[in-house]
């Protein structure tokens, strides 16, 4: 995709879940398909005040229910259509699902520790981070692509796989995505399109995003 030569292109707004049960006992979700919490609905409400305010132009959402019931809220402030894909849900983690850190590093640790330095790892005989990347970067891509010059599309996903995606349209290397760091519940990052691509204008948001007014902008 060009962007244009201004720089001010289209905006990518990758808006995490709010929490869940499972967030609270730091299980491992993956694929599981686990419900908001009643303090999730109401981040999500709150969330979806803000970004309302971004006048998106279009939404697309993992359809695992905590996603789905994230984007339901900025869909009812903003009365935009949720489009949902599977291919935007979390990292499928096989043995790791539903057990807590403590559990996980406990039984995995050496792949725990893999994992971590950035080596490739199918986490609990589950799916590599490049492999989360090639499913839901281009369905981001695809649906950026129907967005106006200047307009923003709004991601509803999950951590890992908004991170993955993150460092892919961005060009970073696998081993440099864990680097990114993880998104609070129902916090996001926002990617711009500029004249060479891509490039990551805020991360872990909960405010709206400010003009940035800089040397190399």
């Amino acid at each position: 995709m060009n962007g244009s030569k201004s720089g001010k292109g289209r905006r990518i707004v990758l808006w995490r879940h709010g929490q869940t049960a499972w967030n609270l006992e730091r299980r491992f979700q993956g694929s599981t398909d686990i419900e908001l919490t009643e303090t999730g609905i109401g981040q999500a409400r709150r969330a979806a005040r803000l970004l309302a305010s971004l006048k998106p132009d279009a939404i697309v959402a993992s359809d695992l229910r905590r996603a789905a019931a994230t984007a339901a809220e900025l869909s009812a402030v903003s009365g935009l259509t949720v489009a949902h894909d599977a291919a935007l849900r979390e990292t499928y983690a096989g043995e790791w699902q539903g057990l807590t850190h403590e559990e996980i590093v406990e039984r995995y640790g050496e792949q725990y520790a893999a994992w971590k330095r950035g080596e490739p790892v199918r986490r609990g005989g589950g799916e590599l981070e490049t492999e989360v990347a090639d499913r839901a970067a281009p369905v981001v891509l695809e649906h950026a692509e129907k967005v106006p010059e200047g307009g923003t599309l709004v991601v509803v996903s999950h951590g890992g796989t908004i991170r993955t995606t993150i460092g892919r349209l961005l060009g970073l290397e696998a081993h440099h995505w864990e680097g990114l760091g993880g998104l609070s519940n129902c916090c996001w990052s926002v990617l711009g399109e500029g004249a060479r691509g891509w490039r990551l204008l805020e991360h872990n948001a909960g405010t709206l995003p400010e003009l940035v007014l800089g040397d190399d902008d």
